[in-house]
């Protein structure tokens, strides 16, 4: 193991934090906020720290793969435990404070805030920015600000990027990098000015950019999207949030002329469909069981089949007070969550796509034990490892939402509360059922519980592996 290069990558990744932080720092003194001491204090501690570990020189520039897995497990939890420093100098309570900060950059949107209104606007401006720093990857800023951290860079992006197969949109790693943060910024430019042209103010617009192109859904309103009372706004954020789900490869594709064969995207295709018909199902149950008109019922369920499917989190009605299959709806929704190699969370729509294919196999080699049957997605043939790693994925994401369901439950609340809590943890959705939902917060739960959902949501985001590499003792093996 390259042990140097790694704490050198900590620390570059604790320097890029630090410069973020003078972002919100120059929007608290401009505004004249108390909170630009927080922000003046948790610079500096995590400039220094980043600085320290940054000037390692490492013996060896190569990464191997077991590397970058443990570089980007480390590089995440740095920067939770160093990003709460605001939150905390600001007066939380740490526990919190890395909780929210959790929250922020794995792009969950569950928060300790029971009104966020009341927070100051250097503070709305990090939560914001950490889920927009988070949504494409820390690392992937590295390596596109970056000329070079080492050879077997790509082992970085592959360890931070979602999904089971990872594509690369250039030969090199740092163009791949750079080309993605352009579609970010382009795609985050356009919803902010759209959302101006709405109506929503410009501090609004860019913040609430920041968490739909992240899949966030962090919001500086007490009542999320639902406080602008505007249903152009509310399409606009839908749009954006069902494009930032969508695999950017094919985005990509979309914007360089190539819409035909972006459109050929199986996994592209059942992303649509099931949102599509998850809204028509919900739609009918609001309408002819919930009393509700039909746009009405049409406009509520499309905002909120597509902000829990891409895993953003926003809310324009409270669905915990839906009736039960709709509530069911969304909860399979958190499960499925947005494409490969875009910003959501949960599954993954190609993971999904795969069991169901390998469901069928199995099903096939009964009947016809002699034949080979092989597993193909877009008209390439899945290897066998990326079949079993899509199982073994599964089967520990299973097996840790219910531990995790199980430690919020010593809190003594209703199991739909600690399950749809562990859910939306490590599905990086934000809101839950009952006493974590739409309207509420995660402030009431003990630390054990925020400690537990915090791992959840950096396991999630980091799709399992990353993380329990470094419980791994082979891994620090030289």
């Amino acid at each position: 193991m390259n042990r140097k290069l790694i704490v050198r990558i900590v620390g570059l990744i604790l320097c890029i934090e630090a410069g973020c932080m003078v972002l919100p720092f120059l929007v608290a003194l401009a505004d004249h906020g108390v909170d630009a001491s927080a922000f003046a204090y948790a610079i500096t501690i995590c400039g220094i720290a980043g600085v320290a570990l940054a000037l390692v020189r490492p013996e060896k520039t190569r990464l191997q793969t077991r590397d970058g897995f443990v570089a980007v497990g480390l590089c995440w939890i740095a920067l939770s435990v160093f990003g709460a420093l605001p939150y905390f100098f600001a007066g939380a309570h740490y526990v919190d404070a890395l909780f929210e900060t959790a929250s922020g950059l794995t792009t969950t949107g569950a928060s300790i805030f029971p009104a966020p209104a009341a927070l100051s606007r250097g503070i709305l401006f990090w939560r914001a920015l950490t889920q927009w720093m988070g949504g494409m990857g820390v690392l992937v800023m590295v390596l596109a600000l970056l000329p070079t951290i080492g050879e077997g860079s790509v082992n970085l992006m592959k360890a931070e990027s979602p999904g089971p197969i990872s594509t690369k949109l250039r030969p090199k790693t740092k163009d791949t990098a750079r080309l993605l943060y352009i579609m970010y910024l382009c795609l985050t430019g356009a919803e902010t000015l759209c959302l101006r042209v709405a109506g929503m103010p410009w501090f609004d617009s860019l913040t609430t950019s920041f968490t739909t192109i992240s899949t966030g859904g962090f919001s500086v309103r007490n009542e999320s999207i639902a406080f602008y009372h505007s249903e152009v706004i509310a399409w606009i954020v839908i749009a954006f949030m069902f494009v930032s789900a969508i695999n950017f490869s094919l985005l990509f594709l979309a914007v360089s002329g190539q819409v035909r064969e972006a459109l050929r995207s199986e996994e592209l295709r059942t992303y649509a469909g099931i949102t599509l018909g998850s809204v028509l199902l919900i739609t009918l149950e609001l309408a002819l069981r919930g009393g509700e008109a039909l746009y009405t019922a049409l406009s509520h369920a499309a905002f909120q089949v597509v902000s829990i499917m891409t895993t953003t989190g926003f809310a324009t009605t409270d669905f915990a007070l839906w009736p039960r299959f709709s509530q069911s709806v969304l909860i399979l929704l958190m499960f499925v969550g947005g494409c490969a190699g875009s910003t959501a969370g949960g599954v993954k729509v190609s993971r999904v796509v795969v069991l169901f294919k390998s469901l069928r196999r199995e099903l096939q080699r009964i009947l016809h034990s002699r034949e080979v049957h092989p597993l193909s997605l877009d008209g390439r043939r899945v290897d066998e490892g990326t079949i079993s790693s899509v199982s073994v994925f599964f089967f520990v994401y299973l097996l840790i939402l219910l531990l995790c369901t199980a430690v919020v439950s010593l809190d003594n609340v209703p199991l739909a509360t600690a399950f749809s809590a562990a859910l939306t943890s490590i599905s990086n959705v934000g809101p839950g059922l009952e006493l974590v939902g739409p309207t509420c917060n995660f402030g009431f739960l003990s630390g054990l519980s925020k400690v537990t959902l915090s791992m959840a949501m950096l396991l999630g985001r980091l799709e399992i592996l990353p993380l329990l590499m470094l419980f791994f003792p082979a891994a620090w093996r030289k």
